[in-house]
């Protein structure tokens, strides 16, 4: 397969992209996170969501240490070309690294942030080190 769709792909000063992670069963917002050319193509290549990791400046293959993989079903590009849509099957129902749903769950009421999902594991349980 050619890669010149990479090419289409409005890639920011530094080489990335921000990469928005979708339920495509429930329409709900995962996460964002951010992709260069390698977590893009390989996260084609393997059908399981890639990120990049701007602290460790690495590859993140998501769910490689909690088991929460995201299964791709769908990759779409705004109108713009510089944000990235992915649609995901999230395994074990876990995208964020509170042992949430989704890295979403802190909503503004009345001036202050209100934490309005429960953890559904703990993190000391999904990240054994």
């Amino acid at each position: 397969m050619t890669e010149s769709w990479l090419n289409k792909v409005n890639w920011s000063e530094d080489g990335l992209v921000p990469a928005i992670a979708q339920d495509a069963a429930s329409g709900r917002v995962l996460m964002v996170a951010w992709m260069n050319r390698e977590a893009l193509k390989r996260t084609v290549e393997t059908g399981e969501a890639i990120y990049w990791s701007r602290s460790r400046k690495k590859l993140w293959h998501k769910g490689e240490e909690s088991g929460h993989i995201q299964k791709v079903q769908e990759i779409r590009m705004d109108c713009d070309s510089d944000v990235i849509l992915l649609q995901v099957e999230q395994q074990g129902g876990i995208a964020c690294h509170t042992g949430r749903e989704s890295c979403f769950y802190s909503k503004l009421e009345q001036g202050r942030w209100v934490e309005i999902d429960p953890v559904l594991k703990s993190p000391d349980e999904i990240y054994k080190k």
